[in-house]
């Protein structure tokens, strides 16, 4: 830097005396106003003889200044560019790392636009969201190491028109003002977050989470089939539950997420809450499927359970299961006796469902707690 100075000032040195010389300026460049209109006011011929300058300085030494300046500029504007050449230390990029507080903006964003928008369903998008980041996880297959929350591959056709997800759009669409306020987060990590701010948000259990998930294109999106179908029995919720590498106690606390939000006929062809407070997180799920008595919906839709008492409330036949099977009814026993149990073990299941398939960088024991707006 100091050499390009050096070489700025040595050009001024050796510019024409006009850079020196205020008289000197004048009387070179202030022409007779005659002469000047004149030179301007005729007409040249290619076959005429050129007149000559009346100019009778030293043009060349402003030509040689402007040149040195040019080439300092040009000089300068290298070093910018390319520091190392004169043996200096290039400055790196710097490539913004997101922190915890700026995650922590992110959960903020979306709990304030659960708040806004309360025109969903029983009031809350929280259902729908939750189940946006379930569905995301749960193709996940343990085998073949394919599938699960990293990659948002439900963005695309194949998969978001799987008839598992059907309905999950409006999830997607809540988010996309999150993500055009966010544009570094991508829309894995998104989902992930999102499904943990809805559990938090509508009063379930704290749910650690860690970044690391990434995009990816439509190349990694999985086969349908991979998520429960709500239609069948205990052997497909093990076959299903399985695959992804839980087992019975998981299974039957996962299912607990049926406490929040409801079934649609234009979705998934059944209709109707599973509880009387589908936007709040409870073990209430468990207490109904024990304590109510149930029977089949007479109707023109698909076999589901309706309550005897106030025929408002449903449960399809995956729900049942948890009854009927010794193993599942012992974990929904346990459930239905102690919230605080059923809390800490959806918490355990459901953060590991969302890690499925993920290939972190962030160490697993530093994962993240975030502030709801209850705290």
């Amino acid at each position: 830097m100091a050499s390009a100075s050096r070489s700025f000032t040595r050009a001024l040195r050796t510019a024409a005396p006009s850079f020196r010389s205020t008289s000197t300026r004048s009387a070179r460049f202030v022409a007779p106003q005659q002469a000047f209109r004149q030179q301007y006011q005729r007409r040249g011929y290619a076959s005429e003889e050129p007149a000559k300058d009346k100019y009778e300085g030293n043009p060349s030494g402003l030509i040689y200044g402007a040149g040195a300046l040019a080439a300092v500029a040009a000089g300068y504007g290298v070093y910018l560019m390319n520091p190392q050449l004169f043996g200096q230390t290039a400055k790196e990029t710097a490539v913004f790392a997101p922190k915890f507080d700026d995650y922590q903006k992110v959960y903020d964003d979306i709990a304030k636009r659960l708040q806004e928008h309360d025109d969903y369903d029983d009031g809350s998008y929280g259902p729908v969201l939750l189940r946006l980041a379930w569905h995301a996880s749960g193709t996940y297959d343990k085998l073949t190491n394919t599938g699960g929350s990293n990659g948002a591959t439900m963005r695309f056709a194949p998969e978001g028109d799987h008839g598992a997800n059907a309905g999950l759009k409006a999830a997607r669409d809540f988010l996309e003002p999150v993500k055009e306020a966010f544009p570094w987060i991508s829309y894995s990590d998104l989902w992930i977050l999102a499904g943990v701010a809805a559990i938090q948000e509508m009063q379930g259990p704290k749910v650690p989470y860690r970044p690391g998930r990434t995009d990816r294109d439509l190349s990694f999106c999985t086969p349908d089939g991979r998520l429960p179908d709500a239609s069948q029995g205990a052997s497909h919720i093990r076959a299903i539950f399985g695959r992804m590498g839980f087992g019975d106690k998981e299974m039957v606390a996962l299912s607990g997420a049926h406490a929040l939000g409801r079934c649609h006929t234009d979705r998934s062809g059944f209709d109707g809450p599973w509880t009387f407070s589908p936007t709040t997180l409870t073990n209430d799920y468990y207490k109904l499927l024990l304590e109510e008595r149930w029977s089949y919906k007479k109707w023109n839709g698909p076999k589901q359970f309706e309550d005897v008492k106030t025929k408002s409330l449903m449960m399809l036949p995956t729900d049942m299961e948890l009854i009927k099977d010794k193993s599942f009814r012992a974990y929904t026993e346990k459930y239905a006796r102690d919230n605080d149990a059923f809390f800490k073990d959806f918490s355990e299941a459901v953060t590991t469902l969302f890690e499925l398939g993920v290939p972190f960088t962030h160490p697993e024991d530093q994962k993240w707690v975030f502030k709801s707006s209850f705290d």
